[in-house]
């Protein structure tokens, strides 16, 4: 499939709601599409595309809703969590889809043990006044997540607002998951998790200083540091490189170096024909495609060989995205 790349980083008027903030006037009354929205994939577009249908033919807002942390970090804080999308790359994925704005609840204790009650009544009739509710699959709310798509049409048809839920889309006779999409980038299978998300999977961090042992090998490399649950295989990826509003061609390894000092997983990213320094700077990594697995190499002549064809691989693949 061609190489959808993530949309721009919301412009800094973009809305975005807190519990503990009023709600304009202009957007109260919205449709509101629920959901955690880990890596926004295309099930998850397709509940925001139908409550954006249900907005447009009511004349009125769409209204995101989401929480942060993940749910399983509050229930399982001690049991990592890969993460498709960080909460800012998450709130870009959702603007990039035309919402008006997006509600970000904190996922504490508070938020645990409010009642599915107190859920309908204080945050979807007080606080946004919402006139309809689209959720998922699965979709459950409340306190043991008592609360379901069923209970919330019961609570709609009494308090004001409408409740659709849409159906879950499988691909390839897998329905479309973000555990599907962790396990096929667990795999490195990265061309299987994109078509599941709709868009290339990416990251954003800051470019550190390394060891710059890459400058000496004739690849120098943008060192980034992602989360450290990152489930993605390590090994070696064509990747584009977002800078300053250009997408620019690379090669990345993922992992632990074991030619040299098998640490930390880091992610080691070579631009091509890029001369400017990067350190202390903002990029995006978007992964196109898994080019092979780490490896240890007994000499820096024979990773130099392999580089080299790994950076012609990765233009090759690059090209046909």
């Amino acid at each position: 499939m061609p190489l959808i790349l993530p949309p721009p980083r919301p412009a800094a008027s973009f809305p975005v709601l807190a519990r503990d903030t009023a709600v304009p006037a202009a957007l109260r009354g919205a449709v509101v599409a629920i959901g955690n929205f880990d890596g926004v994939h295309l099930g998850h577009k397709h509940v925001v595309a139908a409550a954006r249908t249900r907005a447009a033919a009511a004349g009125r807002p769409v209204v995101a809703m989401t929480f942060e942390p993940h749910p399983r970090a509050y229930f399982q804080p001690d049991v990592p969590l890969f993460r498709l999308s960080s909460a800012s790359g998450k709130a870009r994925l959702l603007a990039g889809l035309g919402i008006d704005a997006l509600a970000v609840l904190p996922f504490d204790r508070t938020l645990a043990e409010t009642s599915a009650d107190a859920f309908e009544d204080d945050l979807l009739v007080d606080w946004l006044g919402a006139s309809d509710v689209v959720v998922g699959r699965d979709f459950h709310y409340g306190a043991r997540r008592a609360g379901s798509a069923e209970t919330l049409r019961q609570a709609g048809a009494a308090k004001g607002f409408g409740v659709t839920q849409v159906a879950a889309l499988d691909s390839g006779g897998t329905t479309i998951s973000s555990s599907a999409i962790r396990d096929a980038l667990a795999a490195g299978e990265v061309e299987a998790a994109n078509a599941q998300l709709g868009h290339a999977w990416f990251v954003t961090s800051t470019v550190i200083h390394g060891e710059k042992r890459g400058r000496e090998l004739g690849y120098p490399t943008a060192n980034l540091k992602l989360d450290p649950a990152c489930g993605l295989k390590h090994g070696i990826y064509a990747v584009k490189v977002g800078l300053d509003g250009r997408w620019l061609d690379g090669v990345a390894s993922f992992g632990r170096r074991p030619t040299f000092d098998n640490g930390a997983p880091l992610l080691e990213v070579h631009v091509f024909d890029l001369a400017e320094s990067l350190y202390d700077r903002d990029l995006d990594i978007v992964f196109a495609g898994f080019i092979r697995p780490e490896a240890k190499f007994d000499s820096l002549d024979a990773l130099i060989v392999q580089m080299d064809q790994d950076s012609r691989d990765a233009r090759a693949m690059l090209h046909r995205a």
